[in-house]
């Protein structure tokens, strides 16, 4: 047994953080990875056995890298985790707040407070976003969009409601070859077209020759980078050099909640802190489409050069402006 998996077995007898974390993503369809992951830490504080607050933050922080340390791509889930034990920290230096009665079970219960208010306002940030990102879907707009971004649908869907059932625009939906992926955007293109909103289908291999119909695209993001590019699914960073190149030039807006903007700067495709095998050199095998399936879950990075704007639950911001937002978010 590490020291690591000693000091968390102390703390909390019997807790798994990761068996909690699937089990939040497997109850709640909606819930992204982030909110799920602080909540499976809130749990964790909830049971808690730590009698100190240096012991509780301990916890916490080797928990969350054993949560990281368990999935193949963590940058969204970081972003949440790290913001929240930072919003946990900042809530101990407020004046009296780290010294509540002086008895440690009222600073534990003022944690505990404050971390359901962050998965509150975590939870609540689509909402706001949708409500901020319907004002940029006008009438005869045609939308480009990729993935299965929850936000993005929210966005799309509350678009439609505010059309009084007359919806005026469309979109072009690209749906990848891969399983999980294409399961995902399924779900949103059929809620969309429940609500009137005429959605055609494309492969990624479309993108260019559809882009002509094209009057915005709008995405979504695993991760906002500190020199305001992205990290998203696979496919995303093709998509914004296409609506660059072709003339006129397509807007191209990223949606994303504040608690996905990540302490990153990436310079390239090659700089993300995972490990991905999308090119993958072989000399022998011939199960080419097999091998496409084991990238379901890449991801690309998009250089804020080719992005319009970041639509957040805090104002639209442009790529220039996520440092800035960043420092208010962290300090």
């Amino acid at each position: 047994m590490t020291q690591t998996e000693s000091t968390r077995g102390d703390a909390v007898p019997h807790f798994d953080i990761v068996g909690t974390y699937n089990r939040l993503l497997q109850e709640d369809a909606d819930i992204t990875m982030p909110v799920a992951a602080i909540e499976a830490l809130v749990e964790l504080l909830a049971q808690s056995q730590a009698s100190t607050v240096a012991e509780t933050l301990t916890l916490l922080n080797e928990s969350t890298e054993h949560l990281k340390a368990s999935i193949p791509n963590p940058i969204s889930l970081s972003a949440g985790t790290d913001l929240f034990q930072r919003y946990l920290i900042s809530t101990l230096q407020r004046p009296g707040s780290s010294d509540p009665g002086g008895d440690f079970r009222n600073i534990k219960a003022h944690l505990l407070s404050n971390g359901k208010v962050f998965v509150s306002r975590a939870k609540a940030s689509r909402e706001k976003i949708a409500e901020v990102g319907k004002l940029f879907v006008r009438d005869e707009e045609t939308i480009l969009t990729n993935g299965g971004s929850r936000v993005v649908g929210a966005l799309l869907m509350r678009a439609a409601e505010a059309s009084a059932g007359s919806v005026r625009f469309k979109v072009i939906y690209v749906l990848p070859s891969t399983t999980t992926a294409a399961t995902e955007g399924d779900a949103i293109v059929s809620l969309l077209r429940e609500k009137g909103v005429p959605v055609a289908v494309i492969s990624e291999s479309a993108v260019a020759y559809s882009l002509r119909k094209v009057t915005m695209v709008i995405v979504g993001a695993e991760g906002v980078v500190e020199n305001g590019g992205i990290i998203s699914r696979l496919g995303t960073y093709q998509m914004a050099m296409l609506a660059k190149a072709v003339k006129p030039r397509k807007p191209f807006f990223v949606v994303a909640e504040s608690h996905k903007f990540v302490r990153l700067f990436p310079l390239g495709q090659f700089d993300l802190p995972i490990e991905q095998k999308v090119i993958d050199f072989k000399t022998a095998g011939t199960e080419g489409k097999k091998e496409l399936e084991k990238v379901e879950a890449a991801v690309d990075f998009t250089p804020p050069e080719l992005i319009s704007a970041l639509i957040t639950e805090n104002g639209v911001l442009t790529p220039s402006a996520v440092s800035e937002e960043l420092i208010k978010i962290w300090y």
